[in-house]
């Protein structure tokens, strides 16, 4: 996967994402992609480009469990975050979705660096640094693999042994 650093910081809540009030007008992802970070990013919404991959911090996606924190970004083409730590709820809400989580240091990081997601590591292109990053067990990654949970059940009907 390769694509755009977008950069945010630490703590950045799913209500930050995408507003909680928003989820009542419409859960398409395609109309909430329009609202992503109004709150705290004002134009984002406007300038992300399908396969832009999330930067950020410590805690990304703490605070509720709304699950349109994840799909919206999905909606707007984004299929990868990095965050040196993430919510529980969140990464897992993020692999059940079929969007990546990646656990790995930001810090070095810049807005618009190229990067390179593989397993095992990031490579940022444009400083020609390698960061490693944590697994991914197994089965979240054939979850991840499948699309998602509930494409991952379609297609295996139960979780493999």
């Amino acid at each position: 996967m390769t694509g755009r650093a977008r950069l945010f910081g630490d703590n950045i809540n799913t209500d930050y994402i995408i507003s909680s009030r928003r989820k009542r007008d419409s859960l398409d992802p395609q109309v909430l992609r329009g609202y992503l970070f109004e709150e705290i990013a004002p134009g984002f919404a406007e300038s992300v480009e399908a396969g832009d991959i999330l930067v950020a911090g410590q805690n990304f996606g703490c605070g509720s469990a709304m699950e349109v924190a994840v799909t919206a970004l999905l909606g707007a083409g984004i299929r990868a975050v990095l965050a040196r730590g993430f919510s529980r709820t969140y990464y897992r809400n993020a692999v059940n979705n079929g969007l990546l989580p990646v656990v790995c240091d930001t810090r070095g990081i810049r807005e618009g660096d190229r990067l390179v997601v593989e397993p095992a590591e990031v490579r940022n292109v444009s400083t020609g640094e390698a960061l490693a990053a944590e697994s991914i067990p197994a089965i979240m990654q054939d979850i991840l693999n499948a699309g998602g949970l509930v494409p991952y059940m379609r297609q295996h009907g139960d979780f493999a042994p």
